[in-house]
């Protein structure tokens, strides 16, 4: 518990003390709330609409809840694949690292064209944000199994299968664990791009609508509430890690 605290206590200081600054900042040179609202403004505005943001945040989670598992799906089974096929990963990679350089907000167009405004857009446009890291750490962590466990395990007559799932797969989860918390924080930014290309609530409709009101107060409650949403993602993942990956060795603090 003494270690968990010494973690979590020098952010949570910076952050406190970063409000603060904010704060007194805002109240110091007298600056206007439609251009930078107070920490207390966006709190008071949060408090005083909470059932309001409450159902946009409830459909941007629900959207996040169904693309970031079909990502991870993704990204998961590109990742096997080109692993047991390094003549598929040879052709596909490059391809795969392509595929980055094209901002998701861009192919909004196209999915719209393709799939029309309904949840099948959505959920592509959260795949695509998705699967890349997983693919990456995933790839990364099985080619670095231990080279002499695995000598050992061939000597000992060891097929393909049984080296992958008794060595290469267990040996990758630290890895792949990593890729999953980076990209369960996409998972929330992707769902607030896919509500911008057509949808009727969430947050990233919600940001629309304030930005276009000029409720600078509303568009930070609405970031608050992304990095909020995508804090306790990181964090579950960050759980069952600990809880799968027992064997990891820890640092020392």
């Amino acid at each position: 518990m003494r270690s968990y605290w010494k973690q979590i206590w020098p952010p949570l200081v910076a952050v406190v003390f970063f409000l603060g600054l904010w704060q007194v900042s805002v109240s110091l040179f007298h600056i206007e709330s439609w251009i930078l609202p107070s920490p207390s403004d966006i709190a008071r505005e949060t408090s005083g609409n909470a059932s309001g943001i409450w159902a946009h945040t409830a459909a941007t989670l629900r959207l996040t809840l169904i693309g970031f598992p079909i990502g991870t799906g993704v990204g998961l089974i590109v990742a096997l694949l080109l692993h047991l096929l390094p003549w598929l990963k040879r052709a596909l990679y490059p391809l795969l690292i392509l595929s980055q350089n094209v901002p998701s907000i861009a192919l909004a167009p196209l999915l719209i064209i393709w799939f029309g405004f309904g949840l099948l857009p959505k959920i592509v446009l959260i795949t695509l944000v998705c699967f890349f890291p997983v693919s990456v750490a995933a790839m990364g962590g099985l080619m670095q199994s231990d080279r002499t466990m695995l000598n050992y395990m061939k000597m000992a007559g060891a097929n393909k299968w049984q080296i992958f799932t008794k060595l290469e797969l267990p040996g990758s989860l630290p890895a792949l664990f990593s890729g999953l918390k980076i990209s369960a924080t996409y998972a929330v930014m992707g769902a607030v791009v896919a509500e911008w290309i057509g949808a009727d609530k969430g947050i990233g409709y919600y940001m629309l609508l304030q930005k276009s009101a000029y409720r600078t107060d509303r568009v930070f409650v609405a970031i608050a509430i992304i990095v909020l949403l995508s804090l306790v993602l990181f964090a579950l993942i960050a759980l069952l890690e600990k809880w799968l990956v027992r064997w990891k060795p820890r640092k020392s603090s």
